[in-house]
């Protein structure tokens, strides 16, 4: 499967059935076909199949799902595009960058591209479950891009930047499969031997994750910090933590 056949394009709480109906048609365009739909609008409502024209296909292939983690369950890697930045939302790449990214990745893992409401975009909690964060720069005037239109560019990145399957890199980043036990396991960790707050564990976590995003484990980088993390859990076995840990 080339690059662009293993791309999810999930929308969240869209309101728009015309805007569903646009996402369609221009995922079609650049050859994309499993679109993902989170909580939406009427899905079947006239104005989307209208403004979808050719790619009526899609639509009524659409996939619904009641939560962003279900619609990404089986995406090793997964993108929240958002136009703010802020506490949690930094080391935001480019859509040619996210492209250069996931080429290193296995080649039957599969990326979902995850957009957010036409008003307010992806939550802080939405955010935070997606491995990669991404942006379109526009002039400073005025940045808010149509939801279709910014699937579009995201898709003809994509396009652009598909590889035979002959020049995938040797180096394979470790996917959601192995990195989502990596954090929990951490987690678990940190919060006995009193590292975290287990009133907010979330609050550091979502830093942590950020960190180790950034850094592009492979699977072999994975395994050598899980095994770090099982050596803390057996050298602390009798350690009570400070005051208000969870054991």
């Amino acid at each position: 499967m080339d690059l662009k056949g293993r791309i999810s394009v999930v929308l969240v709480g869209t309101q728009s059935p015309g805007n569903i109906g646009m996402v369609c048609r221009a995922m079609k365009n650049m050859g994309l076909a499993d679109l993902r739909l989170v909580n939406p609008c009427r899905v079947d409502h006239p104005d989307a199949a209208m403004f979808a024209v050719s790619a009526r296909d899609l639509l009524e292939k659409a996939t619904l799902f009641r939560s962003l983690e279900d619609a990404i369950a089986d995406c090793e890697f997964s993108v929240a595009t958002t136009r703010r930045h802020g506490k949690y939302r930094n080391e935001i790449c480019t859509p040619g960058e996210i492209v250069e990214r996931f080429a290193q990745s296995a080649v039957n893992s599969r990326l979902a591209l995850v957009f957010g409401r036409e008003d307010s975009g992806l939550t802080t909690d939405e955010v935070a479950l997606c491995r990669w964060q991404a942006t379109i720069e526009t002039a400073d005037e005025y940045g808010s891009l149509n939801l279709s239109q910014a699937v579009l560019i995201f898709c003809y990145e994509f396009l652009k930047g598909a590889l035979p399957a002959a020049e995938k890199p040797a180096r394979e980043l470790a996917g959601s499969a192995s990195i989502e036990p990596f954090f929990a396991q951490m987690e678990r960790t940190f919060l006995k031997i009193g590292y975290l707050n287990p009133q907010n564990p979330d609050h550091m976590m979502r830093s942590l994750r950020r960190i180790f995003s950034r850094a592009e484990l492979d699977e072999r980088e994975v395994s050598a910090l899980r095994g770090l993390l099982s050596q803390i859990d057996w050298a602390t076995a009798e350690f009570k933590g400070k005051k208000g840990a969870c054991s």
